[in-house]
C-alpha cells in the first residue's frame, strides 16, 4: 500500500475544494464537518459521487458511521475517536483506517491495532483547527516516520509547499493550502514531495 497510497490529503468542507483535485494525481480527499452527521453525510455523498469515477480515494475524519453509510474508503480518526482495533473491527480489513499520532509508541501502537497510515502533528504552528498540542517539529515527526517503516506517515498542521522539504515523510495532509487555489496547491505540493 505505501508505494500507491496517496501523498497528498486534502482536508475539507467544501465540495468545490473537492472538486477542484477530484482526478489528480497522487490525491486524496478527507471530509471533516465540525457540525453534525446529516451534514457530514450529505456532504460525504457528493464527495464521493465526484471522487470515485475520478479514482480519489474519500476518507472522513472522525466518524466511522459516516464514512460506512456513504460508501467512502475510510476514515481518519483522532485522538477523541473510536479506537483504532474497534473502527477496524466495525469496517472490515479491507477500508482505509488512518490515525492520528504523535510519538512513536502511539504511531507502533496504531499499526499494531489496523492503522492503515498515520497522520502525525501539528508539524508547525497552526490556526486551522483549536485546542492542539504545540508544533512538533521535523525531527518529532522523523522519529515517528522511523517507528513504523512501511506505513505511510502524513504530516499535518501549518504545513505549505516551502515547509514540506524539512519533513522526512511519506506525504501531507492540509486544510488552508488547499481553500483558495485546490489545483495550484495541489501542484506545489507535489513539486515539493521528494
Amino acid at each position: 500500500m505505501h508505494r500507491s497510497f496517496p501523498r497528498i490529503h486534502v482536508i475539507t468542507d467544501s465540495i468545490d475544494v473537492v472538486r477542484g483535485v477530484a482526478g489528480l494525481d497522487d490525491v486524496a480527499v478527507q471530509i471533516r464537518v465540525k457540525s453534525n452527521d446529516a451534514q457530514a453525510y450529505a456532504l460525504t455523498v457528493a464527495a464521493v459521487g465526484v471522487c470515485r469515477s475520478a479514482g480519489t480515494m474519500v476518507l472522513v475524519n472522525d466518524r466511522v458511521g459516516v464514512a460506512l453509510a456513504a460508501g467512502a474508503d475510510g476514515v481518519h480518526l483522532g485522538a477523541d475517536d473510536l479506537p483504532v482495533a474497534a473502527a477496524r473491527r466495525v469496517l472490515g480489513p479491507r477500508v482505509i483506517v488512518g490515525a492520528t499520532c504523535r510519538t512513536p509508541a502511539a504511531a507502533r501502537a496504531a499499526v499494531a491495532d489496523g492503522a492503515s497510515y498515520l497522520g502525525v502533528g501539528p508539524a508547525f504552528q497552526t490556526t486551522t483547527k483549536d485546542g492542539l498540542p504545540p508544533p512538533l517539529g521535523p525531527a518529532a515527526i522523523a522519529a515517528v516516520a522511523e517507528a513504523v517503516p512501511g506505513t505511510p506517515v502524513l504530516a499535518i498542521g501549518g504545513i505549505t509547499a516551502e515547509r514540506v522539504p524539512l519533513l522526512a515523510v511519506h506525504g501531507v495532509a492540509a486544510v488552508a493550502a488547499f481553500a483558495v487555489d485546490p489545483k495550484g496547491a495541489v501542484a506545489e505540493f507535489l513539486a515539493a514531495l521528494p
